[in-house]
């Protein structure tokens, strides 16, 4: 990386020295006739273009980085002023009126490549930033995604250690039903997004599995609307919700309880809803636990502006409203 840097930066200043120095060339090209020969004529020219970079490059590689950079604007105004004089001095002496023109020409030329220069090293400045953003957003991505994974475990093998308990003849059937579900898990975690089916699937898949373990302690409904067509979305990032249902609903009490999930597709827009019943005497507990926290920053990262997280929560419901753009994971 380093090596391509300094390539790129010799490149790109010998292209600048033989720009200028055409410039000097065709914009003397009607006065030749005044010099001696015609190698005369573009000697001179040529150590014209070369006095203009030698100022230049004396303030990009040395004044910049070793005054003007530590802030130290005072010496950095002197010593640039006076790089100047000496480059003009030494074109143009013994002509003081040489040297002022040389002086102001090389000020001229000198703040151009300033402004080249700072606008270069802003663009590189905001390059390394937006990659070193990007590559801290897949880490936090990353460490997100990996947290749901024993989330979900850890939910899904206690229902299943419920029903083993009750000595439930579904256990069998129900551990076949979550390899099923890791299956998945593991699959998609390896993807930065799934067919919006496929998940809809899992979650149903997963409402089935504790549906049985429930009994019927529970209601859950499941119903989608519209065409999810080729939409896709980011994996595991759902379930935290439905999960965050069942365990603060019906799985906190024996008392009769509902889970509504209703998912509707609009112009490529998710409306997702979970709602759950709550019981009547239930301790006071923190809802926005690690899965809901979770699933708020993914949603923050993913999809930055183009997500609504509503959540509401009264005394005998707890609601979560979500809303993705999925227009751009066709």
């Amino acid at each position: 990386m380093f090596k391509k840097s300094v390539c790129n930066t010799i490149l790109l200043n010998l292209g600048a020295f033989l720009l200028v120095a055409m410039l000097e060339i065709l914009g003397g090209w009607l006065f030749r006739d005044k010099y001696d020969t015609p190698y005369s004529f573009y000697v001179w020219q040529l150590s014209y273009a070369l006095t203009i970079m030698g100022v230049i490059w004396v303030n990009h590689f040395i004044l910049i980085p070793f005054v003007y950079d530590k802030k130290r604007y005072l010496s950095y105004s002197i010593l640039l002023i006076a790089t100047i004089f000496l480059g003009a001095f030494l074109k143009a002496y013994p002509e003081w009126i040489g040297v002022y023109k040389m002086s102001s020409f090389l000020i001229y030329t000198t703040g151009t490549g300033m402004a080249a220069f700072f606008l270069r090293r802003n663009l590189i400045i905001q390059r390394e930033n937006a990659e070193k953003e990007k590559l801290q957003r897949a880490i936090e991505l990353n460490y997100l995604k990996e947290q749901v994974n024993p989330h979900f475990l850890f939910n899904a093998l206690n229902s299943i250690y419920s029903l083993a308990r009750q000595q439930s003849p579904e256990t069998p059937d129900l551990v076949m039903q979550l390899s099923e579900l890791m299956r998945y898990q593991l699959e998609s975690s390896k993807k930065n997004t799934v067919l919006l089916k496929e998940e809809l699937e899992f979650i149903e898949n997963y409402l089935l599995l504790e549906e049985k373990r429930l009994s019927d302690r529970s209601t859950i409904e499941f119903l989608i609307k519209g065409d999810v067509l080729q939409l896709r979305i980011a994996p595991m990032l759902l379930i935290p919700f439905v999960e965050n249902a069942v365990k603060h609903g019906a799985q906190s009490t024996n008392e009769q309880s509902a889970i509504d999930i209703s998912v509707a597709i609009k112009n490529s827009t998710l409306h997702f809803c979970v709602i759950n019943s709550k019981p009547a005497m239930v301790t006071v507990a923190n809802r926005e636990g690690m899965g809901l926290e979770n699933v708020r920053r993914r949603l923050k990262l993913l999809y930055p502006n183009s997500h609504l997280l509503e959540i509401s929560d009264s005394e005998k419901e707890y609601r979560v409203d979500v809303s993705i753009d999925l227009s751009d994971s066709k």
